[in-house]
């Protein structure tokens, strides 16, 4: 909005926007304006298509390698190994675009949030049109249960309540007033004159002239945000370019190197690119992109298992490195539901369990029954009615009523009873001014109903099922304002100021703990009248006690916000309720709340440098508008955390795309943040979050543990290709050898890998440097020795059985004679069996792989077996022995390829002796 509506006076506001408060616009002008202005619609600029993200699926620098390689291949000629890094290629691609298949659903999702029709006054006359239909300027009629189709400037309200924590935030219903706000800005959650497009009227009625419209209002921003928002690339994908980056950096040296060698050798030309084409498929890990998606998509299938769906799966492993949790409120660290907590009678606080039903207590029992029934017949809420005794009661109707209704009915009080038994007679409905209501009844039988409903009745003084009774609520103050008695142990006393002033002392203490507090009254008998004003009702009332409730936290927020703390993780609030109730929140939870509640109005007077600095520090943010919360996500990652944002309300959805992680509730969760997020939590349960970081912890060291594999036995492939050579042997390896050890010998055993359990301390280590590089000094050093270590005796193996040894079956190669060799195929092998071997050894970082079990991962033994078939295939059935040129081996020579790799296995159980020793 360009102009502050809340600011200005409602005669302002249709001078401004040329409408009449009477008559409204003519249809002519409506129609005029709505040509002008466009529909009242939000537009969705930015979706995207299927064949997009299909191709995204080939911008991967691994991907584009393998591409390259391929033409390479056919350029020379060598079909095969090109059809083989074709069907990876393809493979891969099919996988990332089956799970990352979503459509850009969040516009349409806000589209159904509008309104399809609504009464407005035209021409004098009232109306209803299609919301699509309405401009700015249109008189709006507002009741119950309506959807606001647009952003309104109230200038009417009759005790108009609205649901407004879709946009802010915050779970209670707010009370509406036409005044004009003081000059400067003010936070949605403070525009008391304003409705708002998506929020839901849930009490009284009133008028509103339509001041914003479509893309224009408060809904559209948050819209307007969303289409803003970039999908910024995950930690992983990052990294794992990163990597691919310095793997064509060393793939183009080694090759340049070998070419320059080969030509001074005079070798010819195919023999140089034959040998360049195998060295580029040695360095690549064709088979790392098929991996990490696989094993990214075997963590999301076990994070569904536990109640989280992932939506974009490298958010599997970024999970595992988040840094800082930031969570709204309402919905998420709470249930979203009013719950009366305590009541405080004049004599005794009473506070009230979770549950579905209630034992009275034996002290003051007929004092706290007056007080929670006289609360619920001054409600205008209703009960649900329950399938069976164990279901918990819910009501219909504005949530504080229905928190008083359902309070009442926990203790055997059930409103639809006490309504046949009491039926309300009149009433003086709520209203801003007075800030409190009364109804009046008269009691209608005297049939027994229950030891609760009959101790009421007679705690009423209605026993005998005759005479009336007025019951009234409100704001502490302006209850016992009508108030001259005290109800004290079933005594009525007179009320003394002094009394007077320490009930509303209590009611600022309840306050201060984040609880919302009503007064209760009761009068009988009311003198007999035919028409009875509220003046009528609302005098010399009795004082029954007051009434706490709160949004109530989940029941098991309190442990997973402690494991997360424990795990390194930050928890920060950020939220669009009041500061004091943020506060009280965070301290129940043990979070540090380290000196004020930064709120919204401070936040929109920060710089981002400003905003960068207080959210290094600060952990609960009030009052902020969807804006803030984009703001302070993007500040935490200017920081360098790693930001998940948990939320459920459409204005969530800015930040949860911005965030590195973002996280929906999906029961209470609205469709615009499901769809904005990469993560929802389907039970709703924060302790879901915390199995899902432990999960991707879990997944991110697996990732590293395939990689090690994966680059120990390409870098042994390079080496071998490099050093051959100086050992005076031809070339080592065929292209489409090194494609099987790639995408097989490597790619079952990685994948298993990938599901291997979590190391003991996963969840008591603080998160990993999110500047860490994937593959870390030490890591790098380990995979350079056992690289080594490959090479070194594959290519001794091989040396050993080079001279003038040549096999029977006949292939194109270079062996001697044009046969192949069987050095090549125990070279060969010996680098198989070695990987395998490898493939036990890595499973975990520092355990024995005894002491962790050998057949505890059973994916992995079958892996092994299933690998080691195949290429026991390889070497002895006649048409694979064709396309992979090998020649078959005599069992001491398969001995001899076994003891190769068993060395490599117990080398690499050394050096984690070592490093258990040195710990």
């Amino acid at each position: 909005m360009g102009v502050r509506a809340y600011g200005e006076r409602v005669e302002d506001v249709c001078a401004r926007l040329k409408t009449d408060l009477v008559t409204g616009l003519s249809q002519s002008e409506a129609q005029a304006r709505l040509a002008k202005d466009g529909p009242n619609e939000l537009t969705h600029e930015h979706q995207k298509r299927a064949w997009q993200i299909l191709l995204a699926q080939f911008k991967n620098l691994l991907v584009i390698i393998l591409i390259v390689a391929a033409i390479v291949s056919f350029l020379v000629g060598d079909g095969k190994d090109a059809i083989a890094i074709v069907a990876i290629i393809v493979l891969n691609a099919t996988l990332g675009f089956r799970q990352e298949y979503k459509a850009e659903r969040a516009m349409a999702a806000l589209k159904r949030m509008s309104a399809p029709h609504i009464k407005v006054r035209r021409n004098g006359t009232i109306l209803e049109v299609d919301a699509r239909d309405l401009v700015c300027g249109d008189l709006v009629l507002l009741e119950a249960g309506n959807l606001v189709p647009a952003d309104c400037r109230l200038s009417t309200a009759a005790s108009l309540k609205v649901q407004e924590s879709a946009l802010t935030g915050e779970s209670e219903a707010v009370e509406k007033a036409t005044d004009a706000l003081a000059e400067g800005e003010a936070s949605i959650g403070d525009r008391h004159n304003m409705v708002h497009m998506g929020t839901i009227i849930t009490y009284g009625r009133g008028e509103g002239i339509v001041t914003a419209t479509g893309m224009q209002t408060e809904l559209g921003h948050v819209a307007s945000l969303l289409q803003e928002t970039e999908d910024d690339p995950t930690p992983l994908t990052t990294k794992i370019e990163h990597l691919g980056k310095i793997l064509v950096w060393v793939a183009m040296g080694l090759i340049t190197l070998v070419a320059i060698v080969g030509v001074l050798r005079d070798d010819g030309w195919k023999t140089v690119f034959l040998t360049a084409v195998s060295m580029a498929v040695a360095a690549v890990p064709e088979g790392l992109p098929a991996v990490v998606t696989i094993a990214l998509a075997l963590g999301a299938k076990r994070m569904l298992a536990r109640q989280a769906l992932i939506r974009n799966l490298p958010a599997v492993e970024t999970l595992g490195s988040v840094t800082a949790i930031c969570t709204d409120k309402t919905g998420t660290l709470t249930q979203n539901v009013m719950t009366v907590t305590c009541v405080e009678l004049p004599t005794q606080r009473v506070d009230i369990a979770a549950g579905d039903s209630v034992s009275l207590p034996e002290e003051n029992r007929s004092d706290l029954l007056l007080c929670l029934g006289a609360a619920a017949m001054a409600s205008d809420a209703s009960l649900n009615p329950r399938d069976g005794a164990g279901e918990m009661w819910t009501a219909l109707g504005d949530p504080t009523e229905g928190a008083l209704v359902v309070a009442a009915a926990r203790f055997g009080l059930e409103k639809t009873t006490l309504d046949t038994l009491l039926p309300r007679g009149s009433e003086a409905p709520f209203d801003s001014d007075r800030k409190r209501m009364a109804t009046l009844h008269s009691c209608s039988s005297q049939e027994t109903q229950g030891a609760a409903v009959d101790g009421f009745i007679e705690a009423c003084g209605l026993a005998a099922g005759t005479g009336n009774v007025v019951f009234s609520k409100g704001a502490a103050d302006s209850v016992l304002d009508v108030c001259t008695q005290v109800r004290r142990e079933g005594v009525c006393l007179a009320l003394e100021s002094s009394e007077r002033e320490r009930l509303l002392s209590r009611m600022e203490e309840l306050a201060g703990e984040g609880i919302r507090v009503l007064a209760v009254a009761y009068r009988t008998p009311v003198p007999p009248a035919e028409t009875y004003t509220a003046s009528d009702l609302e005098q010399e009332l009795t004082f029954l006690g007051l009434v706490g409730m709160m949004d109530p936290l989940r029941e098991d927020v309190k442990v997973s916000v402690a494991e997360c703390q424990k795990a390194g993780i930050r928890p920060v609030m950020i939220t669009g309720d009041h500061p004091a109730m943020a506060r009280q929140i965070a301290k129940s939870l043990s979070m540090p709340v380290d000196g004020d509640v930064v709120t919204g109005l401070e936040i929109a007077a920060m710089s981002d440098a400003d905003l960068e600095t207080t959210a290094a520090h600060a952990c609960v943010f009030a009052r902020v508008s969807p804006e803030d919360k984009l703001r302070i996500v993007d500040a935490l990652q200017a920081q360098g955390e790693i930001a998940s944002m948990t939320g459920d309300g459409v204005n969530d959805a800015p930040a949860l795309k911005s965030a590195d992680i973002g996280v929906a509730m999906g029961i209470t969760g609205t469709d615009v943040a499901k769809e904005a997020s990469d993560m929802v939590l389907l039970d709703d349960r924060y302790a879901t979050i915390v199995s899902a970081v432990r999960e991707g912890r879990v997944i991110f060291d697996n990732i590293r543990r395939f990689i090690r594999f994966i680059l120990a036995g390409n870098a042994g492939e390079l080496l071998v290709m490099l050093l051959a050579p100086l050992f005076g042997l031809p070339l080592p390896l065929f292209p489409v050898q090194i494609l099987w050890m790639n995408l097989v010998t490597d790619g079952l055993p990685a994948l298993a890998l990938g599901v291997e359990g979590p190391e003991n301390d996963v969840m008591l280590r603080p998160p990993r440097d999110p500047k860490a590089p994937l593959v870390d000094w030490a890591m790098g050093r380990s995979i350079l020795w056992v690289s080594l270590l490959i090479a070194g005796l594959s290519l001794f193996v091989g040396k050993h059985f080079f001279t003038g040894s040549v096999g029977t079956s006949v292939a194109s190669g270079h062996g001697h004679g044009g046969e192949v060799a069987v050095w090549q195929t125990m070279l060969f092998t010996t680098m198989v069996l070695a990987q395998l071997f490898l493939a036990l050894a890595v499973r975990s970082s520092r355990d024995s792989l005894f002491r962790i079990g050998v057949f505890s991962n059973r994916p992995m033994i079958l892996a092994l077996a299933v690998t080691l078939i195949l290429h026991l295939g390889v070497l002895y059935v006649p048409f694979m022995q064709v396309f992979f040129k090998t020649t078959a081996l005599s069992l001491t020579q398969l001995g001899i390829c076994v003891g190769g790799g068993l060395v490599v296995f117990l080398a690499v159980e050394g050096e984690k002796l070592l490093l258990r020793l040195r710990s």
